[in-house]
């Protein structure tokens, strides 16, 4: 926003100019006539920008060839630019004003992957540019002046955002890292100054002055963000102040549930779908407040904490699911062990690297959340294909199972980097195989898509 609302401070500085700007046709022009020729320049730019030129980049697009489309898109840049200059504006306005009307068109991210290797080196050259404009001489001549006019910048500004994020409800920790991070004030200042010094609304030394207190205010916003994080927020801040405190927890069920995000709140409707109440536990007030909203009853504490598990009745339940971010699961898991041997635990898990780490934990019932989701669409996708149902389904379910068989195969090779990427070569190959050969196994002949191991395990257990 503060960048944007230079435009019409921009446009409304050749009224207070004294003198033309310099050497554009525009100069002999009235001040209220040069200020509308910019917003008509400006407004011209977007409107053209967006109606026009992006219905040709569709055009050049079409080519497939990207050298065009990008020699396109700068070429549109350096226009606008040129044409802003031609209404004693700067070329950095025209510029920014491309950049907004690529930004908003379907070209964003194409143009974002061409520029890429060049980002680090404009940034570069911007910020030499920036040093360049900057009178060392100045600085050293009066510190104190500066650094005054520095700080007081940078609180008055940060005054006005804290304000602003009371306005707008912001807790005290968000509301101070937003008011410091922006206390500085923006790169923009440095095209408003150089403006500035073309309609000579200030002296040279004022700009200078000005310049310095730009760089140096950029300068001390990361110390001032340290400083916020590493001192004032941990003794002053409101997270720690404002913790809530583990709800006193009343039922007790055969199943507990550590984590209640996407993966827990999906299994917990499925469960409570088929008649199965848990105990839901999450760390997360404000997931809390939601669900208990939707009408889930979900109690706030940390699942981690021994004496929360024994309050849920972990010592009379039988199963404890864990959803909880893997960064947290090994603490739970150790609790588990061994103070709750008897519960059966169930540990969500993203990727094959975190389930690595569960069976190092002595974990044997790991579920990673992008296995089955990924093998349902590799399904989906033999379908479409003309697979049929049954085969379809049947792959996936050997798919999952060879699959699962190799992990636990990998986890005592993956410290060795070698041995690992030669056994997770061998055991794609021997997947394949197999895979391979039970599509050609005659259907007629098979269970129709039911796994038989499981089935005969569970006619096992009934007999039992």
């Amino acid at each position: 926003f503060q960048d944007i609302a230079v435009i019409p401070i921009l446009a409304l500085l050749p009224l207070l100019a004294a003198q033309p700007a310099g050497s554009t046709d525009v100069d002999p022009l009235p001040g209220w006539q040069r200020t509308l020729l910019v917003f008509v320049a400006v407004g011209s730019t977007v409107v053209i920008g967006r109606y026009v030129v992006v219905p040709l980049l569709r055009l050049v697009a079409r080519t497939r060839l990207r050298e065009l489309f990008t020699a396109s898109a700068l070429l549109l840049v350096v226009g606008v630019a040129v044409i802003m200059e031609s209404v004693g504006l700067s070329a950095a306005l025209g510029t920014f004003l491309a950049g907004v009307v690529l930004a908003n068109s379907e070209f964003k991210h194409e143009l974002e992957s061409d520029l890429e290797p060049f980002k680090g080196l404009l940034l570069g050259l911007f910020f030499m540019g920036v040093g360049a404009s900057i009178n060392f001489d100045l600085i050293l001549s009066m510190p104190g002046r500066l650094l005054s006019l520095t700080l007081g910048t940078m609180l008055l500004k940060a005054a006005i955002l804290f304000l602003i994020g009371r306005k707008s409800r912001l807790g005290f920790d968000q509301n101070m890292i937003f008011s410091l991070g922006l206390g500085q004030v923006g790169e923009f200042a440095f095209v408003l100054l150089t403006f500035i010094a073309q309609v000579r609304l200030l002296d040279a030394q004022w700009i200078d002055i000005l310049m310095a207190v730009t760089a140096m205010t950029m300068t001390l916003t990361p110390v001032f963000m340290v400083v916020l994080e590493k001192a004032i927020l941990p003794r002053f801040g409101t997270a720690e102040q404002e913790e809530r405190t583990a709800d006193e927890i009343t039922a007790h069920n055969r199943v507990i549930i550590a984590g209640f995000g996407h993966f827990g709140s999906t299994l917990g409707r499925l469960l409570r779908a088929n008649g199965v109440e848990a105990t839901i536990l999450d760390n997360d007030s404000d997931q809390v407040d939601l669900l208990r909203k939707m009408g889930f009853k979900v109690y706030y504490g940390d699942a981690t904490r021994f004496d929360l598990l024994t309050a849920a009745g972990a010592g009379e339940a039988e199963v404890l699911v864990c959803a909880i971010a893997p960064e947290n699961s090994a603490m739970l898991v150790e609790t588990v062990h061994k103070y709750f041997p008897q519960l059966k635990l169930m540990l969500r898990v993203r990727n094959r690297f975190d389930a690595y780490q569960a069976m190092d934990l002595g974990v044997l019932n790991i579920y990673r959340e992008s296995l089955d989701t990924s093998v349902q669409m590799g399904v989906d996708v033999l379908k479409e294909l003309g697979v049929r149902h049954y085969t379809a389904y049947r792959a996936g379910q050997e798919f999952i199972k060879y699959d699962k068989a190799a992990l636990k195969d990998l986890a005592a090779k993956r410290h060795d980097l070698g041995e690992y990427i030669t056994s997770v070569r061998e055991q794609i190959e021997q997947q394949e195989k197999l895979l391979r050969k039970d599509l050609h196994h005659d259907p007629a002949h098979g269970d129709h898509a039911w796994n038989s191991e499981d089935l005969r395990d569970a006619l096992g257990r009934d007999k039992r």
